[in-house]
C-alpha cells in the first residue's frame, strides 16, 4: 500500500467567520474543511481543473464534525487533512483544525465521498490509481 496523501492549510479568523457571540460560526469550519479537501483532492489527482475537464467529480455524501473548542476573531488556525480510507466506490478523508497559538485542537471532521459522472449525475467507480491507497 502506498502512503496516503496529507495536506495542510492555514486560516485567520475574520469578522465574516464569526457569529453574534463572537466565535467562529459552525459553517465557517466547513468552509475551512472544504479548502483542505480541495487541496487534498489535487494530491489525489482530482484537481478542480481535472474534474471539470473529465466531468468526473468527487461528491461529499456524508460529513461528521465535532466542535471541541471555539475559535474567535483573530485566531490563526491550521487545518490538516488526510486520506483516511479507500473502498471500491467510496473514500473518506479526515480533518483536524488547531489553533496556532497554543496548538489546541478545535475541530475534528470526517467526510465520505463518492465519484459522480456529470452531467448525467450517475455514480462512477473510483479512479484506477486509487487502488494503491486501499488496504490489502
Amino acid at each position: 500500500m502506498t502512503r496516503k496523501p496529507k495536506c495542510q492549510t492555514h486560516e485567520e479568523v475574520m469578522f465574516y467567520d464569526t457569529d453574534a457571540g463572537g466565535v467562529v460560526h459552525n459553517i465557517a469550519y466547513l468552509r475551512f474543511v472544504e479548502k483542505a479537501r480541495t487541496l487534498l483532492g489535487s494530491k489525489l489527482g482530482l484537481s478542480l481543473k481535472e474534474m471539470s475537464q473529465s466531468g468526473l467529480y468527487a461528491v461529499v455524501t456524508r460529513t461528521e464534525i465535532d466542535y471541541i473548542k471555539p475559535a474567535v476573531l483573530g485566531d490563526r488556525l491550521t487545518i490538516e487533512g488526510r486520506l483516511e480510507d479507500v473502498g471500491r466506490v467510496r473514500f473518506s478523508c479526515a480533518f483536524e483544525i488547531y489553533r496556532d497559538s497554543d496548538k489546541a485542537k478545535m475541530v475534528t471532521s470526517r467526510q465520505e465521498l463518492a465519484m459522480v459522472q456529470m452531467p448525467e449525475g450517475r455514480p462512477a467507480r473510483l479512479p484506477v490509481h486509487f487502488k494503491k491507497y486501499r488496504a490489502s
